[in-house]
């Protein structure tokens, strides 16, 4: 099975990193902080991917999205993009019944999480996993 390719979005506002909180739907699996993003679509591009995913798990609309690099995560390589949103305040997704299931939305501070710095951009870690 080849591993899916992902899109993830670092956005930034008054020195803080949107971070979405998820749960596993699986028994026994456990609870974390992530980047927005998931799988990119068949035919759709990793900007296509960052700008619909952002959308889709935040409601935030994309204006602006700038590649800074490639990353390992759990489920695949993922495309990073530093993004710039459009003026609003974040929403919870809505629970699809697919895929882990969404608890929050917080805008953690950068300092506080492990950073590499890429084309100027903080990059905290793709995931935060919660101990249980």
């Amino acid at each position: 099975m080849s591993e899916r390719k992902r899109a993830a979005a670092v956005i930034v506002r008054d020195g803080r990193v949107l971070m979405v909180h998820e749960r596993s739907r699986r028994s026994g699996g456990g609870e974390w902080w992530t980047l927005p993003g998931g799988g990119i679509e068949p035919g759709e591009t990793p900007e296509e991917a960052v700008k619909r995913e952002v959308f889709e798990e935040t409601g935030l609309i994309v204006s602006k999205a700038r590649y800074v690099l490639e990353m390992p995560y759990p489920s695949g390589m993922t495309s990073v993009f530093a993004v710039t949103v459009i003026d609003g305040e974040p929403r919870l997704a809505a629970d699809n019944g697919k895929g882990p299931e969404p608890l929050g939305l917080d805008w953690l501070p950068a300092p506080e999480l492990p950073t590499e710095q890429a084309h100027g951009v903080p990059i905290p870690p793709m995931i935060v996993v919660l101990p249980t």
